[in-house]
């Protein structure tokens, strides 16, 4: 059993997904585990200073290594189209302004890099709060795809066409399922996109950093069991 453990996380590692997704979660745990141990003892709070900057480190990593996304992100968003194939209107147009959000996402991040990197000279806080806004839009979007999915589900009774064949009781609970983890991940990532916005916006810059890492946490441990039973989600 520890030999497929291993194995199996080796297959995840081997792809970019993969990788992203346990860097991810290593980050946030990071950040949760780092932000608790900072109100302890001397010795515990320089164990939580430790794990915060290595937290910060990766996300750092995660941000280079998502200046390549951009030509990935188009070609998914030029082979979706205008969703032609989506049999509700509804999703189809969700699914639409999602992309458009998400290919505006990287250039807004990577001039505020490119900004804080030195590479330009600009203010990077515009571009920061764009970056974070379409994040946040693209969010909402996906909980609102995931509420409709859970509404066409349960209405559906058997009615199929010729060319679809009919769904199992088995299939539609594993998708219904698939569509709750989504939006439980996707309110866990909106708390965090909300405290990365300017100071003022709700609870903008006021989060508890034990309270960022844990929902970036329970968002990433949420993708990684999608990506094991072949479902989708995703996070920055």
């Amino acid at each position: 059993m520890a030999t497929a453990a291993v194995s199996g996380l080796v297959n995840v590692l081997e792809s970019y997904r993969g990788r992203d997704r346990v860097i991810r979660t290593l980050c946030y745990s990071c950040q949760l585990l780092g932000g608790v141990m900072s109100n302890k003892s001397e010795m515990e709070h320089n164990w939580g200073k430790s794990l915060l900057i290595v937290s910060s480190q990766l996300s750092h990593c995660r941000m280079v290594l998502r200046l390549f996304d951009d030509l990935a992100m188009l070609a998914y968003s030029v082979n979706y189209g205008l969703g032609k194939k989506e049999k509700d209107s509804l999703i189809r147009w969700i699914s639409i302004i999602s992309n458009i959000s998400d290919q505006l996402y990287y250039p807004c991040e990577h001039i505020a890099w490119a900004a804080d990197s030195g590479v330009i000279h600009a203010k990077s806080e515009m571009w920061w709060t764009a970056s974070t806004a379409l994040w946040g839009i693209s969010l909402m979007l996906g909980i609102v795809k995931s509420l409709r999915s859970l509404i066409m589900l349960r209405r559906y009774k058997g009615k199929h066409s010729q060319e679809e064949p009919p769904k199992s009781r088995g299939e539609i609970k594993s998708q219904m399922r698939s569509e709750v983890l989504c939006i439980i991940s996707c309110l866990s990532d909106m708390v965090n996109a909300i405290y990365w916005m300017p100071s003022g916006f709700l609870w903008g810059g006021s989060s508890p950093t034990w309270l960022v890492g844990l929902m970036g946490t329970i968002s990433s441990l949420i993708g990684i069991y999608q990506t094991a039973v072949g479902g989708s989600t995703g996070g920055v």
